[in-house]
């Protein structure tokens, strides 16, 4: 008798689990959830050292786990021995999208943020010698076949911005 109640009570919660589950999977179907569906596709990377020296890289950008995951994979070799990936979700409860970044050299950054006009902008605040730093990434000139993605930092809480790195970006073959 026992095992039958066990039973039963693992089956209930089972249910209810994939119930809830279901009902989350929707959450993903919003047109706030589609905002970085520009990103999606395989893309040549081009940029420049600080002497000037350029650089080649590629980026494929695929959605997962049902369409709510944009999902990075960033390779910077030849040009650089440097590879990462990212995983971006729009958070509904929030209204907010969030990015995890984690690449080759250990790094380990979370960002938030969202479409601001017709720009993608990310952002985190971190801590140095020098107090607090607002570092962000803004995806911009945005087409179907190209945009233009920048790597800025502020020490005055966004009032001013350094520009660190810039890619622009092109598309390769069709968008997905």
């Amino acid at each position: 008798m026992k095992s039958i109640l066990t039973l039963s009570i693992l089956f209930l919660f089972c249910s209810n689990s994939a119930n809830l589950f279901a009902q989350n999977n929707s959450n993903c179907d919003c047109s706030e959830c589609s905002q970085f569906d520009f990103w999606v596709g395989k893309w040549n990377a081009a940029w420049q050292d600080s002497s000037g020296k350029s650089y080649m890289g590629k980026n494929i950008i695929n959605k997962i786990l049902d369409g709510c995951v944009i999902a990075e994979n960033f390779d910077g070799n030849p040009g650089i021995n440097f590879t990462g990936k990212s995983f971006s979700v729009y958070d509904r409860k929030q209204n907010v999208w969030k990015q995890t970044w984690v690449d080759s050299q250990g790094g380990y950054m979370l960002f938030t943020g969202g479409m601001k006009g017709n720009k993608m902008i990310l952002s985190r605040e971190v801590e140095s010698k020098k107090g607090s730093i607002v570092q962000r990434m803004v995806f911009y000139n945005i087409t179907d076949k190209s945009f233009d993605w920048n790597w800025e930092a502020s020490i005055d809480y966004g009032k001013n911005w350094q520009l660190n790195w810039q890619i622009h970006y092109t598309r390769i073959g069709q968008s997905n």
